[in-house]
């Protein structure tokens, strides 16, 4: 504290003594050491924390043109997007997929599933390009989501967006044919079933 500013604490307090005809009680003597917590309250509030920028919303039809865009074949190429991703974990067996990568519009973990860390990928019933990447092509199941790598959040609402895409009629419900050689359950003497 500099020598003007003790001389013009000095000089307030005495105003107030003359002028208020009231007595002057100090609840606790200032000392050097206060000053020095008080000087320091102020530099810790002026420097600030810069915080984590806010995630842009992105709506279906631009996600639509992202996937046809060569930023996404080249991010990913013709392989789907949770092929290369890895969650960081201790041991050998992963453990379950957390809740949600996202909380209050910031990302809150250091390594996304792979829906959370793209900001362009947006889950939509119109977006088929996108939810046919988690559909298996032989059994037409989703994939699980310790293979994909999904939150929970994320794969919930998945199962949600496909469900209506298949009642939209824009993904095909796919039920596998299979052809059977009913000569091989056949008696060929008496054209009869073994049971």
């Amino acid at each position: 504290m500099s020598v003007s500013n003790v001389t013009s604490c000095v000089a307030c307090v005495f105003k107030r003594v003359l002028f208020s005809g009231q007595p002057l009680k100090f609840s606790r003597a200032i000392s050097r050491a206060s000053v020095r917590l008080s000087d320091t309250e102020e530099s810790e509030e002026t420097k600030a924390v810069p915080e984590k920028p806010p995630r842009i919303e992105v709506d279906a039809p631009t996600s639509k043109r992202y996937l046809d865009s060569k930023a996404y074949a080249e991010a990913y190429g013709d392989q789907p997007i949770w092929i290369h991703y890895r969650r960081n974990f201790k041991g050998q067996l992963a453990p379950r997929t957390r809740k949600t990568c996202i909380r209050a519009g910031v990302m809150s973990t250091g390594n996304p599933c792979p829906i959370c860390r793209d900001e362009y990928l947006v889950i939509d019933h119109t977006n088929t390009k996108l939810l046919e990447q988690f559909v298996s092509p032989h059994t037409g199941e989703v994939f699980n989501p310790h293979q994909t790598g999904l939150c929970q959040k994320q794969h919930k609402k998945l199962l949600d967006e496909i469900l209506k895409a298949r009642h939209h009629g824009l993904i095909e419900d796919i039920v596998p044919f299979r052809e059977y050689d009913y000569s091989e359950y056949l008696d060929s003497s008496t054209k009869k079933s073994f049971s």
